[in-house]
């Protein structure tokens, strides 16, 4: 993908969740950039995504990578749950690590936003239906996430 391509994706069954999670891993956001739309039955996260299929391979000194705006949003959530999430902490940093589904009775579900430092957000929906869109141009950071070794 050239640097240039805003990145569009949408996911209506766990194989899709599962490429949509491998985009988000390592995003980073704010609590207060989650909103949850009950009656519209839409939660909505702005996140600022790391952009690994344009991270260069191998090891060297001089490496730039590359974050994105985004917006993820799921469609059909009847309900949200959160743990080590406050909500009255708008500024507070979360880390995405990866988007996971539970099957219930088919094709409702569990997805399960599971953030660094053991923060989840569980939300039960009637079935898989998200997107995730870039929102503008990429910016240069030296950093890529690293995690720590359990």
């Amino acid at each position: 993908m050239a640097s240039g391509d805003r990145l569009k994706l949408m996911a209506l069954d766990e194989e899709d969740l599962e490429i949509l999670s491998a985009h988000v891993q390592d995003a980073v956001l704010k609590v207060g950039d989650i909103t949850y739309l009950p009656a519209e039955k839409k939660l909505v996260l702005a996140l600022n995504r790391f952009v690994w299929e344009s991270a260069p391979a191998g090891k060297g000194l001089a490496r730039s990578y590359e974050r994105r705006r985004a917006a993820l949003h799921f469609e059909r959530v009847e309900t949200v749950r959160s743990t080590g999430i406050d909500k009255s902490r708008g500024e507070e940093v979360l880390s995405l690590l990866a988007i996971e589904f539970a099957p219930n009775e088919a094709p409702s579900g569990t997805i399960a936003l599971i953030f660094a430092g053991g923060a989840t957000m569980k939300l039960g929906v009637e079935c898989i239906e998200a997107q995730l869109a870039d929102l503008g141009p990429a910016w240069s950071t030296p950093h890529i996430p690293r995690h720590m070794a359990s």
